[in-house]
């Protein structure tokens, strides 16, 4: 028996890398769950037929790769991570999108042979439906990424701090874990305390007063936290194929 990895659960949830390592090795289907802000930013582009290739944090030959293929490097131009940022990109874009968290977490997912998806409480039911699809009754590991404690966001140092368990990310979790319950799916121990905490929560008021949300609150970007807290109002599961995110 596969204890750390959740065996006998059909749904199974562990944070960051070291869930992705952990249930990558059982799991047919791994969901990436970045609420603030990666998964939400994808979620919004894909819905304006944009692409999105993750890119790993601070990767020098991910960035320059992305660019030989012809893809827009987020923060080098007018999109940035930022979900507020991207409402308007125009359609047809590929846009190259580091993260310390999603877009990395993605890349380390698709090294264990599992089929990636990028979720969020924007599209709940549509990441459910198609993990649940996709997964064809093998397992499923719901990995709410968290933040890394000291990273600056600003600065070229390449240092990763320990994880930081986020709200928005076990709430995201929750909800896909949720929806998958509906399906029929059995939930470990872990995905069924995110699930209960999604079902009793104010997604709105827990979005603004977590640490997340007032960090972004306070650099004047309150409105990317509203667009994070949005429930369901997307019906786009991105899913990873050769290295680029697009609609399931």
């Amino acid at each position: 028996m596969d204890i750390w990895g959740q065996d006998g659960a059909d749904v199974r949830l562990e944070w960051g890398a070291e869930g992705v390592a952990e249930l990558g090795r059982g799991c047919a289907v791994l969901v990436i769950v970045d609420v603030l802000s990666f998964s939400t930013t994808v979620d919004l582009v894909l819905g304006r037929d944009v692409k999105v290739l993750p890119v790993r944090w601070r990767d020098q030959r991910g960035s320059d790769a992305a660019k030989a293929a012809g893809a827009t490097l987020a923060g080098e131009g007018a999109w940035t991570l930022r979900p507020s940022s991207v409402t308007k990109i125009p359609a047809g874009t590929l846009l190259a999108l580091p993260s310390p968290n999603g877009a990395t977490l993605c890349a380390a997912a698709a090294t264990t042979g599992a089929r990636v998806l990028a979720g969020c409480l924007r599209n709940v039911t549509a990441v459910a439906a198609a993990a649940h699809r996709l997964a064809e009754g093998g397992p499923i590991g719901v990995i709410p990424a968290g933040e890394r404690w000291g990273i600056d966001l600003l600065s070229d140092k390449g240092e990763f701090g320990p994880l930081r368990p986020a709200v928005e990310d076990q709430l995201g979790a929750g909800a896909i874990a949720a929806a998958l319950a509906a399906h029929g799916r059995s939930l470990s121990a872990e995905a069924a305390l995110a699930a209960a905490a999604f079902g009793v929560t104010d997604l709105s008021s827990a979005l603004t007063h977590c640490a997340s949300g007032r960090e972004l609150a306070a650099a004047g970007h309150g409105n990317d936290v509203t667009l994070a807290a949005e429930h369901d109002v997307s019906r786009i599961a991105p899913a990873l194929t050769g290295g680029v995110l697009a609609p399931a």
